[in-house]
């Protein structure tokens, strides 16, 4: 093991897994020498995750095998499902459920511009059905190769890009034939790369991680 995080979010709430945040840590750790590996093993909350620094300057992420049993996600239903009803204020909403290390549900929209983000995204995330909350991603498939997606976050509301959201959008993509993997996922403040083999096989994601600025905080 080279390194161990804890991730929290806007709110103060710890979360389990971070996609964006694990591709954050590894330019990070690069940028401060406190590795000269290029690849690296990480412990987060949810588990061990395995960062690989390429040369072109983009960051791969073994985000180890979804889970897809609603108890591990957690998500209450009877069974697993590719696709579950969901109850909104007698709306109902077709989704997929979906765990990265922490919970995620999936909805196919067919504009991702006037997507009900801020409309179903805090009534989802609160929903009883998931007892540890939910991150809700909002999905327009593109082509077999190519989709947007914009994804209200637990604890954070509407983010500019979601790492876990973008593999659990893709997971869902491609459990239900929508998609192929490798696949490209254009979020606002981004492009992933996704791959994913299917059942019991890792997700794979790629993508940068830039340097914005640096500050100081008095505590």
């Amino acid at each position: 093991m080279d390194f161990r995080y804890r991730i929290f979010n806007s709110d103060g709430s710890e979360v389990e897994q971070c996609g964006n945040g694990a591709r954050c840590f590894a330019r990070f750790v690069l940028d401060k020498r406190l590795t000269t590996k290029r690849q690296i093993r990480v412990e987060t909350k949810s588990g061990v995750i395995e960062l690989d620094i390429r040369n072109d300057g983009q960051i791969s992420v073994n985000m180890g095998a979804p889970r897809l049993v609603p108890a591990d996600i957690p998500f209450q239903a009877p069974a697993q499902a590719d696709s579950y009803t969901l109850d909104v204020d007698g709306r109902q909403v077709q989704l997929a459920a979906v765990s990265m290390g922490n919970p995620h549900a999936v909805l196919r929209v067919d504009d991702i511009n006037s997507a009900p983000v801020h409309e179903l995204g805090p009534k989802i995330e609160h929903h009883p059905r998931f007892p540890a909350r939910v991150n809700v991603g909002f999905l327009q498939v593109l082509d077999r190769q190519r989709a947007q997606l914009r994804v209200w976050e637990r604890g954070a509301g509407e983010t500019q890009a979601c790492g876990t959201g973008a593999c659990a959008a893709a997971v869902a993509a491609i459990s239900q034939g929508w998609m192929d993997s490798p696949l490209l996922i254009d979020l606002p403040g981004g492009r992933l790369s996704i791959e994913w083999a299917g059942p019991g096989q890792p997700v794979m994601m790629t993508g940068p991680a830039v340097r914005v600025y640096e500050g100081q905080v008095r505590l």
